[in-house]
């Protein structure tokens, strides 16, 4: 995809100095640096940014409109829901995509269950408030969870869990396309740049859970994109999407063991 606009000319940029980071409680300090939105390990044009970030939206459609029978079948969206964005992904920055996922160190392990936990108290706090003054729709998925027998749960997991690392990507390349467009493009600083790719790539992750919760405008931008909010500081803190995909998973398994269970009670009853 040469053009005028072309990844040449978009500069490749050093490491952000100390005076572009944010403090050691919401950056580590390791040196590590968000990929692509300053032209490092690669840049990419305007053109290429929109790809990426169309093939999420893609990979959304795939996910919500193919049909979903049961927990076997549902592996065919949700792996395309992953599979789309990496693949455009892996096209526009050749080997670079895996610049998304750096390895795991035990210190991750430990930071993964600190921000599920802390999702899990902020959301029930905020799902509180909002069902109090809003009220609140269930998730589907979730409440048929576990009544389909051993297997078809077993398969409830895993599908659930290929499904949370493509919500990760779903948030993660538009929170960078939005860092590459306000810190490249608009010249914002950095910390400027994360902070409102940060909040608006949450206000994109709640819009996309509006089906989900039965247009529930409260419940998908207040809980969910609470939640979002969370997650995405652990992408933040560390660079690394399988950490932030390691705390939405703890998180969200938590809560679907819990129904499983519940679930399970009620039918033996």
């Amino acid at each position: 995809m040469s053009s005028g606009s072309g990844p040449s000319a978009v500069p490749v940029h050093e490491a952000a100095s100390s005076n572009d980071r944010f403090g050691p409680l919401i950056e580590r300090r390791d040196d590590a640096d968000f990929p692509f939105y300053n032209g490092t390990p690669t840049a990419l044009s305007v053109r290429q940014w929109a790809l990426a970030w169309a093939s999420v939206a893609v990979g959304f459609a795939a996910l919500i409109l193919l049909p979903q029978t049961d927990n076997f079948v549902a592996l065919i969206p949700r792996i395309l829901f992953v599979g789309i964005p990496l693949v455009v992904l892996a096209m526009v920055t050749r080997e670079h995509w895996t610049a998304l996922f750096r390895k795991v160190h035990g210190r991750d392990v430990l930071t993964m269950i600190g921000f599920a936990v802390l999702n899990l108290v902020v959301t029930s706090v905020l799902a509180l408030i909002v069902r109090a003054l809003f009220g609140v729709a269930s998730n589907k998925a979730v409440d048929g969870a576990g009544e389909g027998g051993a297997l078809d749960t077993a398969a409830f997991y895993v599908g659930t869990g290929i499904q949370l690392v493509g919500e990760e990507v779903f948030t993660i390349v538009p929170f960078l396309a939005l860092m590459y467009f306000l810190f490249a493009k608009a010249k914002l600083s950095r910390k400027t740049a994360i902070v409102l790719a940060w909040l608006l790539s949450a206000v994109w992750f709640g819009a996309a859970h509006l089906p989900t919760y039965d247009w529930n405008f409260a419940q998908a931008f207040i809980v969910i994109g609470g939640a979002r909010l969370i997650l995405t500081l652990a992408y933040i803190r560390t660079k690394n999407l399988w950490v932030s995909t390691g705390a939405h998973i703890i998180n969200d398994w938590t809560l679907f063991t819990q129904a499983i269970v519940i679930n399970t009670a009620l039918v033996t009853l």
